[in-house]
């Protein structure tokens, strides 16, 4: 058996429960560089949590997922945020769930476009990257350091994902 998800506008709004949308906000920008740069300031706090943490700044390459997709699994990172940033315009998908007594429950999927980026709280369950259309670079700041920041669970039941929703 599969339950369908649907596939939600990505808004601060309707992602505040999980993290933040990174994407160039007004009310944040600075003119710097005597006036040739506008700095969006201060878009996500990254954590890192535990002795002899720091946060690093990677490149994943995504490859695009074929539709109709099963979502079977999520994962969290308990000791850190993790943030993902598309280097391109391409529009990509977002699939959180709220924590239900240590497993995650039912997913929300979201489509991030317009240059939208996110940033999972610390602890937050989310399925891996879900480039769509093409190959993607995005630019991931996360935690590293000692212990384990990785946590998986296998859904007992399937979630389809439709390509007709986006």
């Amino acid at each position: 058996m599969s339950i369908r998800l649907p596939v939600e506008k990505l808004t601060p709004e309707a992602f505040a429960p999980f993290g933040t949308v990174i994407a160039p906000d007004p009310a944040t920008a600075k003119s710097i560089n005597g006036g040739t740069t506008t700095r969006f300031h201060a878009l996500a706090r990254c954590e890192a949590l535990g002795t002899d943490a720091g946060v690093i700044i990677n490149i994943f390459r995504g490859s695009p997922r074929r539709f109709p997709y099963q979502v079977d699994m999520m994962e969290r990172h308990p000791l850190g945020s993790q943030s993902f940033s598309p280097l391109s315009p391409r529009p990509f998908l977002v699939i959180v769930a709220e924590d239900h007594g240590g497993t995650p429950a039912k997913p929300r999927v979201f489509l991030a476009e317009n240059g939208q980026g996110v940033n999972y709280r610390a602890n937050v369950w989310h399925h891996p990257l879900m480039a769509l259309g093409e190959t993607s670079d995005f630019l991931v700041v996360d935690r590293d350091g000692p212990g384990n920041n990785l946590e998986e669970y296998i859904y007992p039941a399937l979630f389809t994902i439709e390509e007709t929703e986006f």
